[in-house]
């Protein structure tokens, strides 16, 4: 019987439920133009702190169609704070909101990181950033391509962390980046060239695109106020940055 609840059918019966104060979707049928026939229903069913409810028989639900978190609103409020589920939440579609907007507030908090938090996260990852860089740039020269291309690869993740954690939002999961980016284009970038950009980078390595992109990153970093981390790295920067010809 559970294989066969469907998402319609589901949302029925948690709506009739009273200890159900919040139904939440994420994933693509929360992206617009981004189901397709393989696509599923990823359901937050948000329950009253210290409910009781015959739905947690639901517990763990997955199928072709349907799959279910079931949790206390306790849990839902931290859930991603941090964690890998952050994005998901930012992006998600409200179904069902019995708190006089509550879920949406907490979604809210959790779609805006804390400017103290933001600032931090933005120097760990402008740091590692630019060590996958000088290392790449580094391999390049020394003639190891393999390892330029994986550490100019490894670069992106960084960076895409960091340009985020500057406007202050979780980073949009890869397959989500370019749907991101379309609608919610980060202050400062044209968000067509930084795709372009970044996706020659991951796949080639290319040395001189590295250059220049590390060179408009140092511009926001600084502005940003992240210029000590930047001249923590001394004489090393030189290698980062465009070479004149």
């Amino acid at each position: 019987m559970t294989q066969l609840m469907t998402y319609d059918a589901f949302i029925d019966l948690a709506t009739a439920d009273p200890a159900v104060v919040g139904l939440v979707l994420k994933g693509s049928q929360a992206h617009e133009g981004m189901t397709t026939e393989h696509s599923d229903h990823d359901l937050y069913v948000v329950l009253a702190d210290d409910a009781t409810t015959d739905l947690v028989r639901f517990t763990g639900h997955r199928s072709p169609e349907l799959d279910l978190v079931i949790l206390s609103l306790e849990e839902f409020r931290a859930l991603g704070m941090p964690g890998f589920e952050r994005y998901a939440l930012s992006r998600s579609r409200i179904v069902l909101d019995r708190l006089d907007g509550g879920i949406a507030h907490i979604l809210a908090r959790k779609a805006r990181l804390d400017a103290d938090q933001a600032f931090r996260e933005a120097a760990e990852w402008l740091d590692a950033y630019a060590n996958s860089l000088y290392r790449s740039v580094k391999n390049a020269r020394d003639g190891h391509a393999l390892a330029a291309r994986l550490d100019a690869a490894d670069s992106v993740r960084f960076l895409l962390e960091l340009l985020f954690a500057l406007d202050r939002r979780p980073r949009p999961y890869n397959k989500y980046l370019e749907w991101e980016l379309a609608r919610f284009p980060l202050p400062g970038w044209d968000s067509s060239p930084l795709l372009d950009t970044v996706g020659l980078i991951s796949a080639t390595g290319d040395v001189s695109a590295q250059r220049r992109l590390f060179a408009l990153v140092e511009t926001a970093a600084r502005q940003a106020g992240h210029g000590a981390v930047l001249d923590a790295w001394g004489e090393d920067l030189h290698l980062m940055r465009p070479q004149e010809t």
